[in-house]
């Protein structure tokens, strides 16, 4: 299964990146609206992260365009700072399927994950 995350604080981006890995996905990680629409042209996500304020193109952006395309059916996880519950609300208006406030537990993040590709629990290793 492959993850596209568009986060544009290094750090979280590398943790984000190393949870989902050692669970398993396929992971394109980027710093910013802008780059993750240009990995669209050549990843095709399962599931996209995203944070909500990033350079460039900001996620509400992202999102509108992923939705207003053909990846329109790709569930969206929208990660957001405190006191932006309005963002949110149109994230979720523009077809984002969930969102965690930052901070947030990695693991929580996969297991998020993992419900919204309907998957069990377990790893999404291949056996």
């Amino acid at each position: 299964m492959k993850i596209l995350v568009a986060e544009d604080e290094p750090l979280m981006l590398m943790a984000i990146e190393a949870k989902l890995r050692n669970e398993g996905f396929e992971v394109v990680g980027v710093s910013d609206g802008r780059e993750a629409l240009k990995a669209l042209e050549s990843f095709v996500p399962d599931i996209i992260i995203t944070d909500i304020l990033m350079p460039y193109t900001s996620g509400l952006e992202f999102i509108s365009i992923v939705k207003s395309n053909e990846y329109k059916k790709v569930p969206i996880i929208v990660l957001s700072g405190l006191g932006q519950e309005n963002t949110v609300m149109e994230a979720f208006q523009l077809g984002a399927d969930d969102f965690l406030t930052k901070p947030f537990n990695p693991t929580e993040l996969a297991v998020r994950v993992k419900r919204l590709l309907k998957m069990p629990n377990g790893s999404a290793k291949r056996s």
